[in-house]
């Protein structure tokens, strides 16, 4: 029966962070900002944000992290996409100034299909969603779609050789590696810009420390 009750836990953790909801999914997307902090600020420096750019975030859970963002330039708008609503009721929450100040928006839509016409923004950001992509060579030619001429994509994820050590990762995670993604890419209509190889230190519930290798993708229209 213990089994079987820790195997319920790992499940209910995948879940969570698939789609966070309830209350336990408002604590999960508080751990993973904190956690995964460094990957978001490595994907948001790889866009090369410049003035009016409207950047558009896929799965920004609680975007603890928004004024990362804006405060690069005055002009930079964000836009934000979430399949959970209990995230961008959170989102909403915490970042309500920039909301009044018509500098933010969060919408929901259904993790397939982006809601936004064709070149609507110039810059695109998303950390540790691959993972969740039914269709991924579907989903790459709709950020494609909605990027404008010469725009700039970032994709940050957890390599498979970390993830695969991770209990929740049997429970509905496609994982992945480079050449993964390379083979992924060069399927879409994106240019591969770079790949780049980052390590960092992470605190696990034990309070001990672990290295995580990440992978930045910076792709172009």
């Amino acid at each position: 029966m213990e089994k079987q009750m820790d195997t319920e836990d790992v499940q209910e953790t995948a879940a969570q962070l698939r789609c966070p909801s309830g209350q336990k999914g408002l604590e999960m997307a508080a751990l993973m900002d904190r956690t995964n902090i460094n990957m978001t600020v490595s994907g948001i420096n790889s866009l090369r944000l410049s003035a009016n750019d409207r950047i558009l975030e896929l799965g920004h859970g609680n975007c603890g992290h928004l004024n990362k963002i804006l405060s690069q330039l005055d002009t930079i708008r964000y836009c934000g996409l979430e399949i959970s609503p209990v995230m961008r009721r959170e989102a909403e929450r915490l970042n309500a100034e920039n909301i009044g100040n018509g500098r933010a928006s969060f919408h929901l839509y259904d993790g397939k299909n982006i809601p936004f016409e064709d070149g609507s923004f110039d810059k695109l950001l998303t950390v540790n969603t691959i993972y969740f992509w039914e269709k991924a060579s579907s989903f790459l030619k709709e950020m494609h779609r909605v990027l404008k001429p010469e725009g700039r994509c970032s994709i940050v994820f957890v390599q498979k050789s970390f993830m695969e050590k991770l209990p929740f990762c049997e429970y509905g995670f496609n994982l992945f590696d480079n050449s993964d993604v390379i083979s992924l890419i060069k399927r879409s209509p994106f240019k591969l810009i770079k790949i780049k190889n980052k390590k960092e230190m992470v605190k696990e519930e034990n309070e001990r420390y672990r290295e995580r290798a990440y992978s930045l993708t910076v792709l172009e229209k």
